[in-house]
């Protein structure tokens, strides 16, 4: 097992943040009080993303009603949802001049919908603000309510996604308070609803998980019909967090990448920096050029 601040390898090294588009991201979260999962879950790609002008935004608050064992996240009880908070974020995303948004949140077991309509909101005030943007949102499971899921759906995003995250069997020490097959059901149903609309998941690698496990889990997702998939390394943001079990090599993230593409889905990311969001833009667009499975 790895200690959580043993010295990384040399492939996890990433530049500090800077340049003035990272530094224009900055000052705009800072003034209109918004908040990103870059920020909060302590991704090793926000200097790259903000350089390039990308970010994705959160929702809901910052404050997650689980706790689960991986995520940088805080949890507890969080603060009531902000009305004004779709328009916020929309007015960002217009005053950016982004291409591609991506929208996630913390989950809200408080709320009846989960926070949906506030996710249905979001996608409305962004047709408005910024109609040539491309919108796709990673939404938490709902705790399986179906017209939740539809709700959100019925909005309109271009890409929805939902990760599992890890294998399985690991759920109980890692994903307290989730249900695998709920979110596997959940991916499911969003087909089923919206067959228009290309679904998307993920997995954190280095938890414990074996070769093998990885590999069902992938054909679990594609019976599911999902098309984009994301796979990188598990960083522990902290002793407290889940242990890093091992640092996966670039190679064995490349052989996941070629067994995920023959699996049949249309787009594959996989890397040790790898997040949900990491070249998303690029995914969407090339998953336009890829033959109709």
């Amino acid at each position: 097992m790895t200690s959580p601040h043993s010295r990384k390898p040399d492939w996890l090294k990433v530049r500090l943040p800077q340049g003035p588009q990272w530094a224009r991201i900055d000052r705009l979260h800072r003034e209109q009080g918004l908040h990103s999962v870059c920020r909060s879950a302590a991704c090793p790609n926000l200097g790259e993303c903000w350089d390039r002008g990308t970010a994705t935004f959160m929702i809901l608050g910052n404050t997650c009603t689980r706790s689960c064992a991986f995520c940088n996240v805080q949890g507890g009880t969080p603060q009531p949802l902000d009305e004004g908070e779709p328009q916020k974020v929309a007015r960002a995303v217009a005053t950016l001049q982004l291409k591609h948004a991506v929208i996630t949140s913390v989950t809200r077991d408080d709320q009846p919908d989960g926070g949906a309509e506030q996710f249905a909101a979001l996608v409305r005030a962004l047709r408005l603000e910024a109609p040539s943007c491309r919108v796709e949102l990673l939404i938490p499971d709902l705790l399986g309510n179906p017209e939740a899921l539809e709700t959100i759906l019925n909005a309109g995003p271009d890409i929805l996604g939902h990760n599992l995250e890890t294998v399985p069997r690991l759920y109980p020490q890692v994903r307290q308070g989730a249900d695998f097959n709920r979110s596997l059901l959940l991916l499911r149903d969003a087909q089923r609803l919206a067959p228009h609309i290309p679904t998307k998941s993920g997995l954190m690698l280095g938890l414990g998980e074996s070769y093998v496990e990885i590999i069902e889990v992938l054909h679990q997702l594609r019976a599911m019909e999902v098309s984009f998939l994301t796979l990188g390394q598990y960083l522990a943001p902290s002793r407290s967090h889940h242990p890093v079990h091992r640092y996966v090599p670039p190679e064995e993230f490349e052989d996941l990448r070629q067994d995920a593409l023959k699996l049949g889905f249309v787009h594959v990311e996989s890397g040790p920096l790898v997040r949900s969001s990491y070249h998303a833009e690029q995914q969407f667009k090339e998953s336009h050029h890829a033959p109709k499975l």
